[in-house]
């Protein structure tokens, strides 16, 4: 098993229940905090339409994923609805936390729980719908998967959705703009957990009306 790397500030891990919306927030971040270094994942699963290889993510087929999870290149990596294989590539990441960049890792809950090996220090933070019938309808009004494919991401979701409490701190996604903008905020205050340790102390909180923290570890 890899080493842990020492991570420095403002290294955020985003996830939560499929069709949340971590895409859309993380897009947002993109276009609006060019600043932000978002990490760019393999999976073997084809491009939806619009998604475009190298930006939205490193489409491979099953062999070349398969060599970089042999030969150490991923970070971490998962199936995903019992299909698809998606992973994050690990040279990337190190090379922007190295770089002193504000870091963002936009993973599905299975990955998020091996990153948290490899950087103990990250914030994790759990991306949720305002309401379990909004998380359906966003599924259902996707129109980008079969009926088949539909009922798997709902059972998923729901199984998902029973993590929250693994993670730092939850969002609420009602509106993309301000989920991205206290998201960022976030990036921003987050301190490494020896730093905290030194300075004790809560962390700011941006908005705390649509921010929860974990009571859990």
């Amino acid at each position: 098993m890899p080493e842990p790397v020492p991570a420095p500030r403002r290294v955020v891990v985003l996830a939560g229940p499929t069709a949340v919306g971590k895409g859309t927030v993380a897009a947002y971040v993109r276009e609006h905090h060019p600043e932000v270094w978002l990490s760019v994942s393999a999976t073997t699963r084809p491009p939806r339409p619009g998604e475009v290889d190298g930006e939205h993510y490193f489409f491979v087929s099953d062999a070349e994923f398969d060599r970089m999870a042999a030969a150490g290149e991923l970070l971490e990596s998962a199936v995903v609805h019992g299909t698809h294989r998606y992973g994050t590539p690990r040279q990337p990441v190190l090379d922007a936390i190295t770089g002193g960049r504000p870091v963002l890792l936009e993973i599905d809950i299975q990955g998020a729980r091996q990153v948290r090996r490899s950087l103990p220090d990250a914030l994790f933070v759990f991306l949720v719908p305002p309401s379990p019938d909004e998380l359906v309808s966003r599924l259902v009004g996707r129109g980008t998967e079969t009926e088949e494919e539909r009922s798997r991401r709902l059972r998923t979701a729901a199984v998902e959705m029973g993590a929250q409490a693994e993670f730092d701190v939850t969002i609420v996604n009602d509106d993309v703009p301000r989920a991205a903008e206290e998201l960022v905020s976030l990036m921003e205050s987050h301190r490494p957990l020896q730093e905290d340790h030194a300075c004790p102390g809560p962390r700011p909180t941006p908005s705390a009306s649509r921010i929860r923290r974990s009571t859990t570890s």
